[in-house]
């Protein structure tokens, strides 16, 4: 007889009736939202991401974004109260460049998150076999940083990136010594994916100021996806006269590694538009076609398509998530509308109006006792108005089944196989 794993009180991870909560072991191997772009300056900033704070930079010849853990290994000052500055011309023989320096005792780290500079140390001697300078270079230029701890190195973020006006973080690294199939699978899931209207010059940007919530990120993925309350909790923005959801057609190839994190789920349907001048002007009657289209990519990139198919025009919604802490998170959303005629003041008032839509769901949401998103299925009653948010579920529990099986070594009942 062959034994099957045993989640032990030894394996760390909750047990899937305990739901995906903001500071699920999982979230570290994807990527998630910690800034606008702009806000990453001349300064380190300091972030929260899966109930650990961060400090982030802009570092290395170009300014690139750097992500470490906030703090010093030398004292464990958090590295947020430090600043960026020029790297000492005498810290290292390379040409000087930003380094975050602590605030505590000053030591400086590069881009590559190694200390280059240990002030109470002072200059070393060049180590043996260094190259010799150039004819008229400093003496100083020779200076080596043998003298500095191998262990003065920063934990940095496995990737960084900056893409649609945000910075983006992703944690931890696939473990290594992975199979193909495994291999794939985290390939996949460290993709992160383009917002095709983000690069249309056609489509005008709008970003939302940036929102805390003391809620589930799960929970606000799922809300997002969710079109069976836009009657109830909508009514004073744009509601919805019928209360019937439209079918959803959902498309996910969960057999496929290169495709099982992401799904689209499309529906057309009528709808009361508005918003259209022509319907005030006798060109076009109040009922038109609608076009809905939800792209989502694990665990919380979530992009809302609506194509107004008799008016013309589109609004690209963009919701991406940052858990924080485990009963916190911060909501980034940008919206892209190819008709509003490039107008600042018409998009300044939908970025007002998108506003007020997310606070009358954080309304419910923060008013939730459990804040995680639960991934038994047994836990909730679904109907088939529920279809794109329960295949939300079923993603995010196949996420959380493949990263433990590559991640926690399988333990096996007593008596193990005969």
């Amino acid at each position: 007889m062959t034994s099957t794993p045993d989640r032990t009180a030894q394996d760390p991870w909750p047990p899937l009736s305990a739901g995906l909560s903001n500071t699920h072991p999982a979230l570290r191997y994807c990527w998630h939202p910690v800034a606008r772009s702009a806000d990453v300056a001349d300064r380190p900033l300091r972030v929260l991401l899966l109930g650990e704070p961060w400090v982030l930079a802009r570092l290395g010849p170009t300014g690139e974004v750097r992500a470490f853990a906030d703090r010093c290994p030398h004292r464990q000052a958090p590295l947020s109260i430090g600043s960026v500055v020029m790297r000492p011309a005498w810290a290292a023989t390379a040409p000087p460049e930003p380094a975050l320096r602590c605030a505590y005792h000053g030591w400086c780290f590069g881009v590559d998150g190694r200390c280059v500079d240990i002030p109470a140390l002072g200059v070393s001697t060049p180590a043996p076999g260094a190259p010799a300078l150039a004819p008229g270079a400093p003496a100083s230029a020779a200076a080596s940083t043998a003298h500095i701890p191998p262990r003065a190195t920063l934990r940095a973020a496995h990737r960084v990136a900056e893409r649609h006006g945000m910075v983006f973080v992703c944690p931890t690294a696939p473990p290594p010594g992975l199979d193909d199939e495994a291999a794939a699978t985290f390939d996949a899931l460290q993709a992160l994916p383009d917002i095709d209207e983000a690069g249309d010059p056609s489509f005008m940007p709008g970003d939302l100021p940036v929102m805390r919530a003391n809620a589930s990120a799960g929970l606000l993925a799922d809300n997002f996806l969710d079109m069976a309350h836009f009657p109830f909790v909508h009514a004073a923005t744009f509601g919805a006269e019928d209360p019937v959801v439209p079918a959803m057609h959902v498309e996910r190839d969960a057999t496929d590694p290169s495709r099982r994190w992401s799904f689209t789920a499309t529906s057309e349907h009528p709808f009361s538009n508005r918003e259209d001048p022509g319907v005030a002007q006798g060109i076009r009657a109040l009922v038109q076609r609608r076009r809905v289209t939800y792209r989502v990519h694990a665990p919380f990139h979530l992009v809302l398509r609506l194509d107004f198919l008799d008016s013309g025009g589109s609004n690209v919604i963009g919701f991406f998530l940052q858990p924080e802490t485990e009963d916190r998170c911060r909501i980034f959303s940008t919206i892209w509308r190819d008709d509003l005629g490039h107008d600042p003041g018409r998009m300044a008032s939908a970025v007002d109006f998108e506003v007020k839509v997310i606070e009358e769901d954080l309304g419910i949401q923060e008013a939730y006792d459990v804040r995680a998103l639960p991934l038994d299925p047994t836990v909730e009653v679904h109907t088939r108005a529920d279809r794109t948010t329960l295949e939300l579920r079923r993603m995010l529990s196949d996420v959380v089944a493949a990263v433990h099986a590559a991640t926690v070594p399988a333990r096996q009942h007593p008596g193990g196989a005969t």
